[in-house]
């Protein structure tokens, strides 16, 4: 049964309502201790919004924008480029197409030590799926996850790259890679043998290096990437235009609502300083807690929002995106609904 539809606005509003003033409480809090926030973490020029400054202190927002500004976003569009070419000549090549092109553009940002890295762990993968033992599968995933904490092989693939972020791109590619292979090589020993031809180790190369998943997901089971990948639909340069220009604006005001946050309210420094927490009020300290998970969510909406834009541009379906943490009342169903690649993942 429904509720009345004035009590429903009056909760609507009390949640508004304690939200805004919940954040205007940490803002008040963020501006008394700026300059105390400033002379310790370095707070950065505001870029988006000048005359704020903004909270550098979350590594991954911080570390992807950047990579995202500098290279990243360039790869994506010289794909999405690709990807509409050959679904317009070459419908039937698509998937090697992109296969190539994902190939190209990791060997151009990770060098081809890096390129060589993800290539041994898929071929490794592939190999240990030819005794088709689901068990076997998993101890090579693990091992070669095992791998990258291995002292001397850090220092190794450290002396490769000039840069700390450039070895943390290259770790946070295999990773997320890793997980593909996983995926992959499970289908391999589920199926039986007369559809092994659809489970090649080119097939697989198609899926790992598919370039907007490739460096931080969303995750995509390899049995619905090969579906709707064969799949062969009509190609409408309209319909696409329009799914593009409509997930672009989506993207760009949630980046925005991203960057407001973190020049409004310094979120992720305050919690890194014991004294401004302690005379903070409960209001302010609810405003902060809530604008923390809000945050989260904000960021995995353009992290995950791009690739899935890609996704349906290539005619494929993407995970579902996260939903707002505001709207649940139950861990359970946070856990399935914000990284529901993962889920689905984890499910199959």
């Amino acid at each position: 049964m429904l509720l009345p539809a004035w009590e429903l606005c009056l909760y609507g509003l009390l949640t508004v309502g304690s939200h805004l003033y919940a954040f205007y409480e940490a803002h008040q809090v963020s501006r008394k201790y700026e300059a105390a926030m400033d002379r310790r973490f370095g707070l950065d020029p505001g870029t988006l919004f000048r005359g704020l400054k903004k909270d550098p202190m979350d590594f991954e927002w911080s570390y992807w924008v950047e990579w995202g500004r500098e290279r990243i976003l360039w790869l994506l569009a010289g794909h999405l480029l690709v990807s509409q070419m050959s679904r317009l000549l070459v419908e039937k090549y698509k998937p090697w197409c992109l296969m190539v092109y994902g190939m190209a553009a990791c060997w151009l940002l990770l060098g081809i030590k890096g390129f060589a890295v993800i290539l041994l762990h898929a071929a490794i993968s592939f190999a240990v799926a030819q005794f088709q033992l689901s068990l076997l599968t998993w101890l090579c995933s693990l091992i070669l996850l095992a791998t990258l904490r291995i002292p001397a092989v850090e220092e190794t693939k450290r002396r490769w790259y000039d840069t700390e972020n450039e070895y943390y791109l290259l770790l946070f590619t295999v990773s997320v890679r890793c997980l593909f292979c996983t995926s992959f090589c499970l289908e391999y020993c589920w199926h039986a043998p007369a559809q092994k031809s659809s489970h090649s180790f080119p097939w697989m190369l198609a899926y790992v290096f598919y370039y907007p998943t490739f460096h931080n997901g969303p995750l995509v089971n390899f049995d619905e990437f090969s579906k709707q990948m064969r799949r062969q639909e009509a190609f409408s340069v309209k319909t696409n235009l329009i799914i593009f220009i409509v997930g672009i604006i989506r993207i760009f005001f949630w980046w925005c609502l991203a960057e407001l946050m973190i020049h409004l309210m310094y979120i992720h420094a305050l919690y890194s300083s014991a004294l401004p927490l302690e005379s903070a009020s409960y209001w302010a300290l609810g405003g902060l807690a809530l604008a923390q998970v809000l945050f989260f969510y904000v960021k995995y909406l353009v992290l995950y929002g791009v690739p899935g834009l890609l996704l349906r541009m290539d005619g494929l379906k993407p995970p579902a995106l996260p939903c707002c943490v505001s709207l649940m009342h139950s861990f359970t169903k946070m856990w399935r609904s914000f990284d529901v690649g993962l889920h689905h993942f984890l499910v199959r």
